[in-house]
């Protein structure tokens, strides 16, 4: 493994992992978070500076929490105790556990090397009372690049009082290497029979609704354009995908999602023991950012934010974000990339 640090302006750091093969991983102590994956294409979303990712938009590649997607009125109760968390005035609601989050702190890191991986690991400590989450929370963030071409992401955690923690990475993937080029090509199966439909301010109704006969079955592999170009009323809320799917199988060691890319070149297999994914297709219309000089397209990438489904913290069923007082905490997700030869 070949392993370089730079500024990233701001002061913060830029960390790259170059296996044999030559494909690279960077990431930086801004967020903890995944600027730059792949070899002769750029597969993630990612800006050239920490400037940008503070200008622009502070979520992409980011770990953010400590609670990943929304908490209605950002009210919730643990025990006999209510808790209310900060609010996002757009909507009444906790975004990512508050701003600013774990997106916006800069993260200690340390790096490991083994005989055929290296690792990235960032640390912070979220403080008690922090946006109105109780306990001090210690958080590590493990990247690990392989001579597979395989990212693996661990998280671990522990906190000194009960809390919620429900953590994810924020990172897209366009597998064409141009973000110019929206996603709609790309084709997508889930290991998911179920998703959570979301109110219109993103909210989910508490519901597990089988995806079968709707445009978000991809119990089949299919390309994007179909659920973009269909009258599916969720798909009509968002202009395209902000759901959770709730996975059939949780286990590293069975796939639960695929991309691959409209040239059949790349694909990418995620494995996680989480128990959803959000699925989200970069709805953001005209107001896209400019990166590398370029302007990114609407639908210009797709996040596979593994975690528990938001809404957990009052629908059981989705399961459970509740951490109690010195109870370790730990998930990991990989992904991995394989490439194709071109003849």
């Amino acid at each position: 493994m070949h392993i370089t640090e730079k500024e990233f302006g701001q002061g913060y750091r830029l960390i790259t992992l170059e296996n044999e093969a030559c494909f690279h991983l960077s990431a930086t102590d801004l967020g903890a978070r995944i600027v730059r994956l792949g070899k002769e294409r750029e597969l993630v979303l990612g800006f050239d500076s920490a400037e940008e990712y503070l200008t622009k938009d502070p979520y992409i590649g980011a770990t953010v929490g400590r609670v990943a997607g929304r908490i209605e009125n950002g009210h919730f109760s643990l025990g006999k105790m209510n808790y209310q968390v900060a609010t996002d005035p757009l909507n009444g609601h906790c975004l990512h556990g508050g701003k600013p989050g774990f997106e916006s702190k800069k993260w200690t890191y340390q790096i490991e090397e083994t005989a055929d991986t290296a690792s990235i690991i960032f640390s912070t400590v979220s403080p008690d009372g922090e946006h109105g989450f109780p306990g001090n929370l210690t958080v590590e963030v493990r990247y690990t690049l392989t001579e597979e071409n395989v990212w693996e992401l661990t998280t671990r955690a522990i906190s000194d009082q009960p809390t919620l923690f429900n953590p994810t990475n924020h990172v897209y993937f366009n597998l064409t290497g141009d973000i110019t080029q929206p996603i709609d090509h790309h084709q997508l199966w889930l290991n998911s029979s179920h998703y959570a439909p979301l109110r219109s301010d993103s909210i989910p109704t508490g519901e597990k609704v089988a995806v079968t006969n709707t445009a978000f079955d991809f119990q089949v592999a299919k390309t994007l354009d179909t659920v973009f170009s269909s009258n599916f009323d969720q798909k009509e809320l968002f202009n395209g995908i902000d759901h959770p799917f709730f996975l059939d199988n949780s286990s590293l060691q069975e796939r639960a999602a695929r991309l691959t890319s409209p040239d059949g070149l790349i694909t990418l297999e995620v494995f996680t023991d989480a128990s959803s994914i959000v699925i989200f297709t970069a709805n953001f219309g005209e107001d896209t950012p400019e990166m590398h000089g370029k302007t990114l397209a609407d639908h210009g990438g797709i996040t596979f934010e593994t975690q528990t489904a938001p809404g957990a913290e009052q629908f059981p069923a989705f399961g459970s974000i509740s951490l109690t007082a010195d109870q370790p905490y730990e998930t990991t997700t990989r992904f991995k990339i394989i490439m194709k030869e071109v003849d």
